[in-house]
Parts: C-alpha cells; structure tokens; sequence
C-alpha cells in the first residue's frame, strides 16, 4: 500500500491541476451562459479535495497509524461526493470524481489492514 499511496498522491496532485483549470473554463462557461448550474465551482472544491488527499497520501504512506487513512477517506469521500451530486453537464468531473472514489476505497483497506495487524 505504500507505493500505491506515493503513486495515488503524485497522481491526485497532477490531476487536480487539471480539474482545477477545467473547472474555471466550465464556470466561466456557465456563468456566460446563465444555465445555473455549478459544476464548475463544484470542480474547484473536488480539485481542491485531490490535491489535499494527494498531499496526505504521500505524507503518510510510511506511517502504521490508522488517522492517515481516515483522513484520505474523508478527503477523497467528499471529493467523490461533491463531484458525483454536482456534475450537471461537466461530465469529466463524474471521472475526477470516480478517480476519488477509488482512493478512497484504497484509503479504507489500507485502514482495514492496518486495523487487523492490531495499529
């Protein structure tokens, strides 16, 4: 789990650049064309989530504590949230937020695991 958490947090950094700068030219794009939808400042909170759970990732991926794994399932879970209810007609963020979901399903075996091994 310890190079998946390096690999997943490099990854959520570089990923939420990307989201971050779609999401401006999406909420630049809903607020020209007066659809009031959200997807777009829902993006920079998602983008915001990824990097913050990118950040923690790499941070804890030595750790034997279980606080590090509950702390990216809450990241990347309110990430996977905000994205999946507020999506409107920005679909790539249903894949940013599918990206959080998975981490955070990672985040919690590696909670599990570490749970068993009595941590």
């Amino acid at each position: 789990m310890k190079i998946w958490k390096l690999v997943a947090g490099i990854l959520s950094i570089i990923f939420s650049v990307i989201v971050f700068f779609q999401s401006m030219l999406v909420g630049t794009a809903n607020t020209l064309s007066s659809n009031g939808e959200v997807g777009g400042s829902a993006g920079l909170f998602v983008s915001i989530f990824m990097l913050s759970g990118g950040i923690v990732s790499i941070v804890v991926r030595n750790s034997e504590k279980t606080t590090g794994n509950i702390a990216l399932g809450i990241l990347f879970g309110l990430g996977a949230f905000l994205g999946f209810s507020m999506a409107g007609s920005y679909s790539d963020l249903n894949i940013w937020a599918g990206w959080c979901l998975i981490n955070m399903g990672l985040a919690i075996v590696s909670f599990v695991k570490l749970r068993k091994r009595g941590y």
